[in-house]
């Protein structure tokens, strides 16, 4: 029998199978588990439920999902598409026909009979020394008057060097137009000419031979090597160029030793879009009216206006775009070491 203390005393009875409350006054059926919570205030949530996290939405709804994205590949896909209606389908056609003889033949045999002809290898050979010619001719010419725009005080170089900004736009024709005005064989010169000798004709006709093809092309084409020299000057440190000078350096040699490095990268990058783009030119020629100037451009237009030859046209327009992709590549090179 268990011993049961006295009424009196501090203890309370044990009785077998229960268990004494951790904190007294605790409620039976809720020993050595009664915390004191607080109560409860409007709008709790029910004993039992879980609110989602983050978000306060009611129980069972999910964190609300942005929406997709269109994936970026599929926006340039218009592009892409317009690109291939408008330059790469009809590229592919010429590509095509120039395999493609018209009269038969093997794949190659217009290739083949374009290469052997005497036409094609002088009109290779005037279209290169035009374009090389040209552009040594408009590195020179926009190297100097870079110089003097950028470091010759006058009036109006501000108003000069914004003007060549202007002249980019103008079509290569125009610049043909104004030296037949000039040089021609009714032009202003041969008319002065003509009219202080008493001559029948002047001595000015150098327009319709290589010669004045290569006049008007150093003429158009050289603001596009003024340009990025331009931009290079601007960034010199006259500093530089002022010390040189108070120790006694020459305008030639500090030209040499401190503006030329300095504008190597530009005229690097002129120099290769203007290459790139005599060999291409066809207005100047046509517009010279030089008959005995047959370039890769006229002979294109020779073959598939004058004469029809559609394949030899094309077979000529691909050597054409041979080469001037591969001098085109070689620009972005140039162009992306000067950092333009």
């Amino acid at each position: 029998m268990a011993d049961v203390p006295s009424q009196g005393g501090r203890g309370t009875a044990h009785i077998p199978g229960t268990r004494t409350p951790e904190h007294p006054g605790a409620a039976p059926g809720h020993a050595g588990t009664a915390r004191h919570r607080p109560a409860a205030g409007p709008g709790a949530a029910p004993s039992g439920s879980r609110t989602p996290q983050g978000t306060g939405a009611p129980h069972g709804t999910g964190t609300p999902r942005a929406p997709r994205s269109v994936p970026g590949w599929l926006w340039s896909l218009p592009p892409v598409a317009a690109l291939a209606l408008v330059f790469l389908y009809p590229l592919a056609l010429v590509v095509q026909q120039s395999f493609s003889p018209e009269n038969g033949g093997g794949a190659f045999d217009a290739y083949a009979s374009v290469f052997r002809s005497h036409s094609f290898r002088e009109a290779l050979g005037t279209t290169v020394w035009l374009a090389a010619g040209a552009t040594v001719g408009c590195l020179v010419l926009g190297f100097v008057l870079a110089l003097i725009i950028a470091f010759v005080p006058f009036p109006g170089a501000k108003a000069v060097a914004k003007f060549i900004d202007v002249f980019l736009s103008f079509p290569s024709f125009l610049i043909t137009l104004a030296l037949l005005f000039i040089y021609g064989t009714v032009g202003m010169a041969n008319g002065l000419w003509t009219d202080v000798s008493g001559g029948a004709e002047g001595p000015f006709h150098f327009l319709t031979t290589p010669w004045g093809v290569l006049l008007a092309e150093i003429t158009y084409f050289t603001p596009f090597v003024m340009r990025p020299l331009l931009a290079a000057f601007s960034q010199l440190d006259t500093a530089q160029l002022e010390v040189a000078s108070s120790l006694g350096a020459k305008p030639a040699r500090i030209i040499r030793r401190v503006i030329l490095p300095e504008a190597l990268p530009a005229l690097a990058a002129g120099g290769s879009l203007v290459l790139v783009m005599c060999l291409n030119e066809f207005g100047i020629v046509l517009f010279t009216g030089a008959k005995d100037v047959t370039t890769l451009p006229m002979l294109v237009y020779g073959k598939a206006i004058l004469e029809s030859d559609y394949s030899a046209a094309c077979v000529v327009a691909v050597v054409n775009i041979a080469i001037s992709v591969g001098l085109f590549g070689l620009y972005r090179v140039v162009s992306k070491r000067a950092g333009a």
